[in-house]
């Protein structure tokens, strides 16, 4: 069976009596029995001692069913008893007043603790309204006849039960006034108090003493001083209380005036800081208190012991002398058990105390007018943070050490270096203990104590290393951020402070702050190799690849390049440091402008070390890092043609590196080339140059301002040095395959092509027309690369007429030798060749011409059909050129009397009527018009053979 059930069980055994009374008394209160009257009172008692158990036996909560029954058996049944009595309310015999003040008794006993519970419970409105009904019994239990003093004690009890609820009741509704008007009312009457049996005397001075507690409980943490005096107060009457009602000596009191004494001597500490009076109050309570311990059986206990130590803590705040301590500290160890607990508190008690005493020793040294104690301050110090250093309490260590490190700032008292450095010394030592048992925070405190102004005689040489150990401290402990915040405080030319900024800002994900403290690091003059080695190590795991870049160029320029024995370890720095940006260009492409300069700049540093190793004869040595090198570069920039957007220059430098390494690693091989290397090299050679000739068109097409001639010539030299590389491997006859040999050709029409556009922006036709030459006479003629070289010509406004003219003059030969030309490019060329041919006007310059227009006959012959799914089709437009300029040159040469000329243009243009609508009427008229002419030159004695 539960507690709960049990005591349900016992409350209904005392219910049942209550009952069976109730019953007993309700028939004797009628009128024709008043002779039963008097046997009421012994009912009545008893009655009321049933409804006092059941009280006692309900524990005050906040349960509805507890507030319902001390409700049931409390308020209605001593109201219903009062109502049922009401026939006898007005007898005037002894008998019925007896019963009467009897009634008014416990009616007022049960409405006072009904109201008490109901507060208890927060039903204050409730309350309220029995205890305003108790006032009314309350009233008339004072005005009724007691002559023989018969209900004294009872009445003195009920009036004081009343009055001690209505003053708790108040209390609790936050009604002071009222509650201290109770109060007041019930100390006033000296002899009612000293009536008052001892368990009521206990029950008045415990309520008193709950409400000192609250009160005190609600005056910490404020300055309010009224607060503490009311708690003073209410705790001073509860003892005075006791001290009217001590007539027996039962435990019980003792133990109450004992709490009391203590509430009391604690209100008295707690208000010092008000009335410094109160302390020495505060000391005759404990003294008082604990002389009644002394005696005691438990006088030992852990509760006991509390009183103990608070006459320490007073007699501490009040300066006493330290006789009084030692006499106060002699008590708690003479009544000390021994176990680790009371040991550890006990000699941590004394650790303030000592404390104390050092603090005190060491402001009088520095206060003395004569400055006797002065070359003591050195000596008090050491043995005051050496005292502190062995305090459990790691935050009162670092109080009292700042407290005396204060003491000798305001005294504006500066250590001399020698006992700077022994102080030093021992706080190393104790951040030391604590680093090496893993109290990283107590460690970093230590360490920062070296910083304080008082030691500024060995801060230059002290400073930065203690703000470096505590920085250290916090991030073995995870307190990054407020690591990186020591170091900031550190100078900022050492290397150690810098590497140690790198750790911080790595743990915190902080990478851009990471390569910035690596890179003042290496400037430092303490700078040593070993912290990026450690730094490259760090970067690796937590995978910060633009630190680890960072790093690893640290490393690179670190190195003495100067040294031969050094550049394998500088070529294999590279290697790591080209794959990394690689894989950062692929990662972020957005960082792609940044990366890119980055990985040139390290491929050139490569190519420059492997040229050193070449032409000391050694690159064998590195002929696979040279390998490596060359593929890596090509790779890059296929892949930038592919994907970079505007980065022609870019490309161009990353095949020209691939094309210097390429020749380094041929020319030192110590077997045959394979073609597929001669192949590559080909490739990189052209594409850098094209590159260079396609950022040149992009800035073209950009601005029309004409490049700066450096530039410009720096190309054509490019483009020259290409032709040429490109040239003598096919002249070496070093490549087999047909296809290989076909593309690198192409290659070669197409470099005089980049040559000739580039130099008609210079301006150098005489160099132009030596292109033109080269190509006209190579083999096979290049027809594709003199109709592109015509292009250009052709839309260049300052280009000779004499350079177009052998332009148009080669690709004319190439077309005729090979017919590879569009019929309509063919005839464009050919109008703008016999244009400027007879623009000359000579004889010889009008048989080439003829014979340019015979060939486009032939070509007529063979692309006449006017078709128009047919687009070799000859041009009509130029047809009818053809027809017209043939016509007209003859008519000139009739003129000029070149017969025979004149003829065979007439015969040409008679033969060009047939590709032209209404052709043979037009040729009739030729030939009409011919012979017209002809006979009229011969009646002029012409000679027409």
């Amino acid at each position: 069976m539960s507690a709960k059930k049990r005591k349900i069980q016992a409350i209904q055994h005392i219910i049942q009596p209550i009952q069976d009374i109730l019953i007993d008394i309700k028939p004797k209160l009628t009128e024709a029995k008043r002779s039963a009257w008097p046997s009421l009172i012994p009912d009545l008692n008893k009655l009321a001692a049933l409804a006092e158990s059941i009280t006692q036996q309900c524990p005050r909560s906040n349960k509805d069913w507890m507030v319902w029954l001390r409700r049931s058996i409390e308020a209605n049944a001593g109201v219903n008893l009062w109502n049922a009595s009401g026939p006898i309310k007005d007898g005037t015999d002894g008998v019925s007043r007896e019963v009467v003040a009897a009634s008014l008794i416990h009616v007022l006993q049960l409405a006072s603790k009904a109201g008490a519970s109901l507060s208890d419970v927060g039903r204050h409105d409730v309350a309220a309204s029995i205890l305003a009904c108790a006032a009314k019994y309350e009233e008339q239990l004072r005005t009724a006849d007691d002559d023989q003093n018969q209900h004294q004690l009872a009445r003195v009890q009920a009036v004081t039960l009343y009055l001690s609820c209505r003053m708790e009741a108040a209390w609790r509704e936050g009604n002071e006034g009222v509650a201290e008007f109770m109060l007041q009312k019930i100390i006033e009457n000296d002899q009612r108090l000293r009536l008052l049996p001892t368990r009521d005397c206990e029950s008045l001075a415990s309520k008193l003493l709950e409400i000192g507690k609250d009160t005190l409980k609600g005056a910490q943490g404020t300055s309010d001083k009224t607060k503490f005096q009311d708690a003073i107060k209410w705790t001073q009457k509860a003892f005075a209380v006791v001290e009217y009602c001590e007539n027996t000596g039962e435990t019980s009191l003792g133990d109450l005036k004992r709490s009391i004494l203590r509430s009391l001597a604690r209100a008295y500490y707690l208000s010092s800081s008000h009335d410094p009076d109160n302390l020495d109050k505060a000391e005759a309570s404990l003294n008082e208190l604990i002389d009644t311990i002394d005696s005691a059986a438990d006088r030992g206990s852990p509760e006991h012991q509390q009183l103990r130590w608070m006459r320490v803590a007073v007699l501490k705040k009040r300066h006493a002398a330290e006789s009084q301590l030692l006499e106060a500290f002699k008590s708690i160890i003479d009544h000390m058990s021994f176990c680790d607990s009371t040991v550890t508190e006990t000699l941590t008690k004394y650790h303030v105390l000592v404390t104390s005493i050092h603090q005190y020793t060491l402001q009088n040294a520095l206060d003395a007018e004569s400055g006797p104690g002065l070359p003591y301050v050195d000596r008090i110090l050491l043995s005051l943070l050496f005292h502190c250093s062995k305090d459990d309490n790691h935050g009162r260590a670092m109080q009292d050490v700042e407290a005396a490190f204060a003491s000798l700032e305001n005294a504006e008292y500066e250590l001399p270096k020698i006992p700077t450095t022994a102080c030093l010394t021992l706080l190393w030592q104790f951040g030391d203990r604590h680093y090496s048992a893993k109290r990283w925070g107590q460690a970093a405190d230590w360490f920062i104590c070296g910083t304080h102004k008082v030691l500024a005689s060995m801060a230059r040489a002290s400073h930065a290393k203690c703000l470096r150990k505590a920085a250290l401290s916090h991030i073995q402990g995870g307190e990054y951020a407020t690591a990186s915040t020591v170091l900031r405080r550190c100078p900022g030319d050492e290397a150690v402070t810098h590497y140690l900024m790198m750790l911080a800002a790595v743990h915190q994900g902080l990478e851009d702050e990471a390569i910035r403290a690596v890179k003042t690091m290496v400037k430092a003059p303490d700078f040593d190799r070993k912290m990026l080695l450690l730094a490259t190590q760090l970067a690796n795991e937590t995978d910060m690849k633009k630190l680890l870049l960072s790093v690893l160029e640290a490393l690179l320029e670190t190195l003495d390049i100067q040294q031969d024995e050094i550049h394998t370890e500088a070529i294999t720095l590279i290697r790591c440091i080209i794959r990394l940006v690689v894989k950062l260009i692929d990662e972020a492409p957005a960082n792609r402008p940044v990366l890119v300069p980055i990985l040139i700049g390290h491929f050139s540093t490569a190519k420059s070390l492997i040229e050193r190793f070449h032409t000391a004869k050694r690159s064998t040595i590195v002929a696979k890092d040279i390998s490596w090198l060359w593929r890596t570069a090509y790779n890059c920039a296929v892949q930038g043609c592919a994907e970079w957007e505007n980065a022609e220059a870019a490309v161009s430098d990353l095949f020209d590196i691939a094309q210097n390494l390429l020749e380094v690693y041929c020319t030192s091989a110590l077997t045959d080339v394979d073609a597929e290397l001669l192949v590559y090299l080909t490739n990189a050679t052209f594409a850098a140059v094209s590159g260079r000739v396609f950022a040149l068109r992009r800035r073209l097409s950009v601005t029309a301002e004409t490049p700066e001639p450096g530039y410009l010539t720096s190309i054509v030299t490019n483009v020259a040095s290409c032709k040429v590389r490109i040239q003598r491997v096919l002249k070496e006859n070093r490549l087999s395959a047909a296809a290989d040999i076909e593309r690198v050709q192409s290659f070669v029409h197409a470099l005089r092509v980049f040559e000739v556009e580039v130099l008609c922006l210079m301006h150098e036709w005489t160099r132009v027309s030596t292109v033109i030459e080269d190509a006209v006479h190579s083999d096979p003629p290049p027809t594709s690369t003199l109709e592109a070289i015509a292009d250009i010509l052709w839309i260049e406004k300052g280009c000779p007429t004499e350079v177009l003219f052998t332009a148009l003059e080669g690709i004319l030969h190439a077309c005729l030798d090979r017919m590879a030309l569009s019929v309509e490019k063919f005839s464009r060329w050919l109008r703008a060749l016999c244009t400027v041919l007879l623009a000359r006007n000579t004889s010889s310059d009008r048989a080439k011409a003829i014979g340019y227009i015979e060939q486009a006959v032939a070509v007529l012959e063979d692309h006449s059909m006017d078709d128009q799914d047919n687009l070799n089709v000859y041009p009509m437009d130029e047809r009818q050129w053809l027809l017209g300029t043939s016509y007209n040159t003859g008519i000139e040469c009739l003129h000029a009397s070149a017969l025979e000329e004149a003829k065979r243009w007439f015969e040409t243009s008679t033969v060009i009527c047939r590709f032209v609508p209404e052709g043979t009427s037009r040729a009739a008229k030729i030939s009409e018009t011919y012979t017209h002419l002809l006979n009229r030159y011969s009646s002029r004695g012409l000679d027409t053979t």
